[in-house]
């Protein structure tokens, strides 16, 4: 009947479909520009006000932690996982750096989860603490086989990795095959000296 006031069940339908919405463009928008994006920008992509967003998840830090699992920490924590399988030192090292930067290069939100552009989002600082605990673990095997060089620190990969972050996000995008040659400079850099026996 024209005029009828929707029913309660028929609202809350709206609401929800209205929320994937605005995750689905979200995930999108995040993955594609960063966690920094406009919000007109997710709402436009959603067809939904702004104000949707603001009424749904309560702004930037809610509509992040909805979706940063499928944006980052998903496919962050697979890597700390399979690194974790690698037996080898030398090609755990080289696998867990090379698939880092990767997951950088393709990934502008990871770059802000490193360089934590929201700091009051409880989310955010824990995959940090976990990505900071990966490097912790993997420097510390590393050292006491050898297989980096012995003043290479944890403080220095984090240091590495956020350094990367900030040109990403501020400078000129490299293309594919530089950055990817880079990373190959890196992992050399960082590698251990081979013993005399070693070299024979």
């Amino acid at each position: 009947m024209a005029g009828a006031v929707p029913s309660e069940s028929r609202l809350r339908a709206d609401a929800r479909r209205n929320s994937e919405q605005i995750r689905s463009a979200a995930i999108g928008a995040f993955q594609g520009q960063g966690l920094t994006v406009p919000l007109e920008e997710v709402a436009k992509a959603a067809g939904v006000s702004k104000a949707t967003i603001f009424n749904r998840f309560g702004g930037r830090i809610g509509l992040i932690e909805a979706v940063i699992e499928e944006v980052v920490a998903r496919e962050l924590f697979a890597v700390i996982d399979h690194t974790r399988t690698i037996d080898d030192i030398g090609e755990r090292i080289a696998y867990y750096l090379t698939a880092i930067r990767d997951l950088q290069y393709r990934q502008p939100a990871f770059n802000d989860v490193l360089l934590q552009t929201y700091p009051h989002s409880p989310q955010l600082m824990e995959i940090c603490r976990v990505g900071s605990e990966a490097n912790e673990e993997l420097i510390a095997a590393a050292r006491t086989s050898g297989a980096l060089r012995p003043e290479f620190t944890a403080d220095d990969l984090h240091a590495l990795v956020v350094d990367n972050a900030l040109a990403l996000k501020h400078g000129k995008r490299p293309p594919r095959d530089d950055y990817d040659r880079r990373t190959t400079y890196i992992l050399d850099g960082i590698r251990g000296c081979p013993s005399a026996a070693d070299r024979r």
